[in-house]
Formats: structure tokens, C-alpha cells, sequence
């Protein structure tokens, strides 16, 4: 088993109440199928920058779950045949490390540090 993420797009016609009820209901999906939900998100309504069909805004929602990839084409199905889901993506998670980058007084500072300063001359 892996860990997938989806994000899925709603219609704008659901309500807040109705997104909710849609994500438990895929949440629940998933455990009767053997899958196990590690993450969910509900992102909100926001604008899509191209319009969807007549759409031009959706309910945003994010699950990140561990499944069999049997599971992710049956999943992915079930999602291409529910009406309320305007499009949705699937895919493998990967690990994420997030490093800091160093600020250009840092940088600076590191620099300046690095080279010597000049030797003072003898009069």
C-alpha cells in the first residue's frame, strides 16, 4: 500500500454542508474498501482561473490517504461518474523536505567572513 493525495473540485452549487457530508462519505468509501485516510482538507470555495463548463468557481477539498492501487482505479472511477465533482486529480504523495534559503544578509555576512581582511602595513 501506498499514500496517494487527491484534490477534488466541487460544484459551486454545494453548500459548505453538502462538501462536508461528500468528503465523509468518500472517507467512508475508503475504509469499507480497505484504504486508510491519513490527511483531509477542506480548502474552501475559490475562483478558478479558467472556467469549468459554466463554472466559474468551486469547493476545493484535499484527502491524503494510504490505499492498494486497485483502490486508486476504483476510486478514480467512482469520481468520474459523481456528478458533484467538476475535476480531480489523484496521484502518488511523496516525501517533501523543506529547506530554508539563506536571507542575502546571510549571505552577505558569510561572505564578508570568508574573505580575509587585509593585513594592516608597517610605516
Amino acid at each position: 500500500m501506498a499514500i496517494y493525495e487527491t484534490v477534488a473540485i466541487l460544484k459551486p452549487a454545494l453548500s459548505d454542508a453538502e462538501a462536508a457530508e461528500w468528503m465523509e462519505k468518500t472517507r467512508a468509501a475508503l475504509a469499507k474498501a480497505g484504504g486508510e485516510v491519513v490527511g483531509h482538507e477542506v480548502w474552501g470555495r475559490r475562483k478558478l482561473v479558467h472556467p469549468i463548463g459554466k463554472a466559474r468557481d468551486g469547493v476545493y477539498l484535499y484527502l491524503k490517504y494510504n490505499a492498494a492501487p486497485a483502490l486508486i482505479k476504483k476510486l478514480s472511477h467512482d469520481f468520474s461518474l459523481d456528478a458533484a465533482i467538476l475535476r480531480q486529480v489523484t496521484m502518488l504523495a511523496m516525501e517533501r523536505v523543506l529547506q530554508e534559503k539563506p536571507s542575502k544578509k546571510k549571505k552577505k555576512a558569510a561572505a564578508s567572513e570568508a574573505t580575509p581582511a587585509p593585513a594592516p602595513s608597517a610605516s
